[in-house]
C-alpha cells in the first residue's frame, strides 16, 4: 500500500504556484474550471496509484 507524501517534495514550488496562475491568464471563469478539471485528470492519470489518490482526496478535504 502506497502512501500519500504530504512532505515538500518540490524544488521551485514559488515557480510552479506561478506557472498555475498564468496559466488561467485570459480565460473566463468556465474556461479555468476546465482546466483546473484537466489538469487534475492528467496529474491522476500520472500518479496511478488508486490509494494514493483516495488518500489526496481525503486530506484536500480536510479528512486526512
Amino acid at each position: 500500500m502506497s502512501a500519500l507524501n504530504t512532505q515538500p517534495n518540490v524544488a521551485r514550488p514559488d515557480d510552479l504556484y506561478e506557472l498555475l496562475i498564468e496559466m488561467h491568464q485570459g480565460l473566463s471563469e468556465p474556461e479555468s474550471w476546465r482546466l483546473n478539471a484537466r489538469l487534475i485528470l492528467l496529474l491522476m492519470n500520472q500518479i496511478g496509484d488508486e490509494q494514493v489518490l483516495r488518500q489526496a482526496i481525503a486530506a484536500a478535504r480536510g479528512r486526512g
